[in-house]
């Protein structure tokens, strides 16, 4: 039990437990062809520091990996892939603490299969769209009340990123609020209209597409 739980405290205070690997496979494995799908899109709304999510992503890049083994892709197919693998999973964390660790394994275990691939061909920019990805998909938020937590004034916002032809990608953002049927949306939409696919038609934001490997803040006008 020590191992799912940082502090009495925490526990008391955030109702902070954390799923042991046994029971996250049990569960993810109930759903086991749409964590094997790259493009599958996943939400854990309380996502702690990464348990189910860590876990996504394994699977979702073992479908890579064995393509590269049984020489069905090129590097350049499978930084696409493991890109959309990456990009199709999501987090929200009441605890920045959490959040930060979530995105680090997240990151550290793409960069771990990269590279043990590719060794010394792989790129910076792939790596980087990976980290920019995870910075907007992993957000230090309140699931309950739809805010941000680290910046208390903005409402919680999930990227879509979908991929357009061999190397482009198309980002719009969506209120979150709007996304689950809030009925406290600010967007003064009827939440029972788009209860159906997790994306809507309409966007808070949208992007110019861009090629998956320039997935970066300066291409989003960032500082």
């Amino acid at each position: 039990m020590a191992s799912q739980i940082k502090s009495k405290e925490r526990v008391s205070a955030h109702g902070e437990v954390f799923t042991n690997p046994r029971e996250v496979n049990a569960m993810l494995d109930l759903v086991k062809a749409e964590t094997e799908r790259i493009d599958s899109r996943f939400l854990e709304p309380a996502c702690g520091d990464g348990n189910f999510l860590i876990e996504i992503l394994r699977r979702k890049l073992a479908i890579c990996v064995s393509r590269v083994k049984a020489k069905q892709y090129t590097q350049l197919q499978y930084e696409h892939d493991a890109i959309w693998a990456i990009s199709s999973i999501y987090g929200i964390e009441l605890l920045a603490d959490n959040a930060a660790v979530c995105r680090e394994r997240l990151l550290n275990y793409f960069t771990e299969q990269y590279q043990g691939l590719f060794k010394s061909k792989c790129k910076d920019s792939c790596i980087e769209a990976a980290r920019y990805i995870l910075s907007k998909n992993i957000i230090h938020g309140d699931a309950l009340t739809y805010k941000r937590v680290d910046k208390p004034d903005e409402w919680i916002h999930i990227s879509e990123w979908s991929f357009i032809g061999a190397d482009k990608v198309n980002r719009r953002d969506y209120e979150f609020s709007y996304l689950v049927g809030g009925s406290d949306s600010h967007s003064g939409l009827d939440p029972e209209s788009q209860l159906g696919d997790l994306f809507s038609d309409i966007p808070a934001q949208t992007y110019a597409p861009v090629h998956f490997l320039k997935i970066n803040a300066q291409t989003y006008g960032e500082q």
